[in-house]
């Protein structure tokens, strides 16, 4: 946990946590919610990078959620990726294959948002609609403590990556984050 940003268990900070993170955060069994924590940051750099140099976060200690829109016909699924961030999602390759979809893109900002309640800069796998599948990158899966969006920019969460294999539409897939570069 990192003292320098005054990290507190994420379900005693509502005010840094998107609602649909904080009510999904208040269904999750006691002992695996406290083991979730939150702070405040500047909400100017809740981007990865600037948050990470900012902060002493290591890039290798965040990871990306990003949410693809993944077509077959006339049916688009709505799917969360996330990856570490040294990494970028096998969005065309690996996650096309995975949710069976003739073409997959980046989803647009737009209806993210208005499907999730979230703020762009701080989507995060928890809280998310329940259909949508969660693809975490088995690095993301393994790490011991890793930081993710909180549902809006000014507040992140560090939680075990095995928390978010466990999301229940959660499915972890060995390469799905690709080298950057």
């Amino acid at each position: 946990m990192d003292t320098t940003l005054g990290t507190r268990p994420a379900l005693t900070r509502p005010d840094l946590l998107a609602a649909p993170v904080a009510a999904a955060l208040a269904g999750w069994p006691a002992d695996r919610a406290a083991e979730v924590a939150a702070a405040a940051i500047d909400p100017e750099l809740a981007d990865t990078a600037a948050f990470c140099e900012r902060y002493g976060v290591a890039l290798a200690d965040s990871a990306n959620c990003v949410v693809v829109a993944a077509r077959r016909g006339a049916v688009t699924t709505y799917a969360a990726c996330l990856v570490a961030a040294t990494t970028r999602a096998d969005v065309n390759g690996l996650v096309r294959r995975h949710l069976d979809a003739r073409k997959a893109s980046f989803a647009p900002v737009e209806a993210v948002l208005a499907a999730t309640g979230m703020e762009y800069g701080g989507i995060t796998p928890i809280g998310l609609p329940a259909d949508w599948p969660v693809l975490v990158d088995a690095a993301v899966a393994a790490h011991p403590r890793v930081v993710v969006g909180a549902g809006v920019r000014g507040a992140k969460l560090w939680l075990p990556g095995r928390l978010l294999a466990e999301l229940p539409t959660a499915t972890v897939l060995e390469g799905l984050g690709i080298p950057v570069g």
